[in-house]
């Protein structure tokens, strides 16, 4: 596709998707607040008692606290900039902070991607080979996995938004993108470019399905071999327990892959803009939102650790 004479390489984009909504601004900056301060109270919750109760201390809770570290930035990448737009009812981003916006938004989400197949794999050695547990899983082995998230997650992203920065837009006469969603994501900017995508496209095929493919064929093969091990116990009550300690996980890993493959994985013919918009409310807001809630409502430990200070206990150290 040609560019226009007035394409440009750092144009101002305008997010318009919530622009024409019929719900009402003032609505949509109530609802998306609620959501914000929720997700951050929650995971600040989180991370403030497996970082102060020693009950915690476990390598299951060590990757749920650096978990909650990257909703907490997956959150403030995408909503506060929402609120603002809500607020001032300004849609305009100048080309450097939208792509600021997608490199960190694209970071958090490999990351989230990564570290919850690590959690799979983290479940895999505490049911299969309890005795081994504390020796394989141990501190420094989470961290360096959390490490490694990060560092694949920086260089994937890296990849992937240098690809962008050559690109032309299709601007209007004022130097204007317009951009049918309500954050600065692959999809519609690349609708919205003038030049040649195909490497672009084929980069996003390969990233994709290696962070789709790595992580949850991990995910599948640590849950087949978990499903055959507790099958195999003899106490019903280890078979409950079994399953109770993977509950949490699978719900999220259902609801993240889920509307992940739902945006990024339909063919352009089959997906409508409304159905991506959905979609990407759903994995930028709501799984942060529901992360800490869904580990901490179906988690003892944690609900004990929680009660405690209320209790007036003393929260261990």
């Amino acid at each position: 596709m040609g560019c226009a004479p007035n394409a440009s390489h750092s144009p101002v984009f305008l997010l318009l998707m919530f622009s024409g909504a019929e719900v009402p601004p003032v609505v949509l900056f109530v609802l998306f607040l609620a959501i914000y301060l929720t997700t951050m109270m929650g995971n600040v919750t989180l991370v403030l008692l497996i970082s102060r109760d020693s009950r915690l201390h476990s390598p299951m809770y060590y990757l749920l606290h650096g978990l909650s570290v990257i909703d907490m930035g997956l959150s403030t990448v995408i909503l506060p900039q929402l609120l603002a737009h809500l607020v001032t009812h300004d849609p305009a981003i100048p080309a450097a902070r939208c792509l600021a916006q997608l490199f960190f938004f694209y970071v958090f989400g490999v990351a989230d991607t990564l570290v919850i197949s690590v959690m799979a794999l983290d479940r895999y050695v505490a049911i299969c080979d309890p005795l081994h547990y504390p020796s394989v899983m141990n501190r420094q082995c989470c961290a360096r996995l959390l490490a490694l998230c990060w560092v694949v997650s920086v260089v994937l992203t890296m990849l992937h938004v240098g690809l962008l920065l050559p690109l032309s837009w299709a601007a209007d006469a004022e130097g204007n993108v317009r951009l049918l969603h309500f954050f600065c994501d692959h999809r519609p900017l690349l609708r919205a470019s003038c030049s040649d995508i195909h490497s672009n496209e084929l980069a996003i095929f390969l990233e994709g399905g290696f962070l789709m493919m790595g992580p949850c064929t991990l995910i599948v093969f640590s849950y087949v071999r978990i499903g055959a091990t507790i099958l195999r116990l003899p106490s019903a009550v280890g078979r409950c327990s079994a399953v109770s300690t993977c509950g949490s996980h699978l719900t999220m890993v259902g609801f993240f892959y889920g509307t992940i493959i739902w945006v990024y994985f339909q063919p352009p013919s089959q997906s409508s803009q409304d159905q991506d918009m959905v979609a990407a409310v759903m994995y930028t807001s709501i799984t942060p939102l529901a992360n800490p809630f869904v580990y901490s409502l179906r988690n003892k430990d944690v609900k004990s650790a929680f009660h405690r200070p209320l209790r007036g206990g003393r929260v261990a150290s």
